[in-house]
């Protein structure tokens, strides 16, 4: 009889391999309720994962060249990775543009803003300076380290406009998934005294400064999270849980402060909104969100789909630049762009 056959079943590879992942398995459950740290870094691989994949489809629509670069500029001291932005713009003398500021996506907890330097990078070969920003993600900082950081971006990139060739009358703020979440809080602070009152943050925007807004399959209401069904609810869950540092998030300041389509008045600036067909979030976040500014008076451009369209286009479908979809809601939103300025 071989070794194999010799050895007791609970010494064998196999038994031990499946013993040990339920182990861990078994321990990651049990500290999960009280921590949101282990579900989070499973939720964050996952979407680094997509996001790879997503950046490699970008990748060949972009352009390779025409464009003047700067990469990695810190807008805080300190030396850290998550107070940086890249910068695109036309090649030849710097001079003022229209500046699209985009805060890329992950459910606040993970993310990078090379997630979307692709597609900023078209947006800057229409005429455009286009940053993408970076920030601190949740568990390692909750809520309002990013929000902060990214206000002190704003005002960074407003104290340097004439070296970075930003039209500091002309911001289009842009985001994607939660980067539309702080996208919008952002405009907000910049168009709601009250609001910026109760917050505590000063603005590095205001109105004068805040052309537009562009917001891509975004959270604009987080008071259902909590009945959301599915993994998906489960996931957002998670994910507000290390954001906001509480379990029982959406009876903190932090939650109802998040919550902009509350918030959002008839100064809010012109926007560009979509979803799609898809996607969750389309049907409670960005319709509603749309209607609460159309009916507001403000100036809406929202590109929605039936809910046969097929293929069917999932959260962040914007991105996915192969589906005829996402090239026309780029046109669509280079279009807006044109009527900013």
């Amino acid at each position: 009889m071989g070794e194999r056959g010799r050895r007791p079943w609970y010494r064998r590879r196999a038994v031990i391999a499946w013993a040990s992942v339920i182990v861990v398995l078994g321990v990651l459950t049990v500290f999960s309720f009280v921590s949101p740290w282990p579900s989070a870094l499973l939720i964050r691989t996952v979407f680094e994962v997509n996001a790879h994949q997503t950046v490699q489809t970008m990748e060949k629509y972009a352009p390779t060249g025409g464009l003047r670069e700067r990469m990695n500029v810190p807008y805080a001291p300190g030396g850290s990775s998550d107070t940086t932005f890249d910068l695109f713009a036309p090649e030849g003398a710097v001079q003022p543009r229209t500046t699209v500021v985009w805060i890329h996506g992950g459910a606040w907890i993970s993310g990078d803003k090379s997630n979307v330097d692709p597609y900023v990078r078209i947006i800057a070969s229409h005429g455009y300076t286009g940053i993408s920003l970076n920030y601190t993600v949740a568990p390692e900082a909750q809520y309002p380290t990013a929000l902060k950081q990214l206000n002190s971006a704003l005002g960074y990139i407003l104290e340097h406009a004439a070296e970075l060739g930003v039209d500091p009358s002309h911001i289009v703020l842009a985001g994607d998934s939660a980067g539309a979440q702080y996208a919008a809080q952002l405009a907000v602070m910049a168009t709601n005294e009250s609001y910026t009152q109760r917050l505590g943050i000063r603005p590095a925007l205001t109105k004068d400064h805040l052309a537009a807004v562009v917001l891509d399959c975004g959270i604009y209401d987080v008071r259902g999270i909590p009945k959301a069904p599915g993994i998906g609810g489960w996931g957002f869950r998670t994910a507000l849980w290390a954001y906001l540092g509480t379990k029982d998030w959406s009876h903190t300041p932090g939650g109802e402060a998040m919550t902009t389509i509350d918030h959002v008045t008839k100064d809010f600036p012109r926007t560009w909104i979509s979803g799609g067909n898809a996607d969750p979030l389309t049907a409670g976040q960005s319709k509603p969100m749309a209607a609460k500014l159309k009916g507001l008076g403000v100036q809406v451009t929202s590109v929605f789909y039936p809910e046969n369209e097929t293929p069917p286009l999932q959260h962040e479908y914007q991105f996915h630049l192969n589906l005829a979809a996402a090239r026309s809601a780029l046109n669509s939103t280079l279009q807006f762009l044109g009527t900013v300025g």
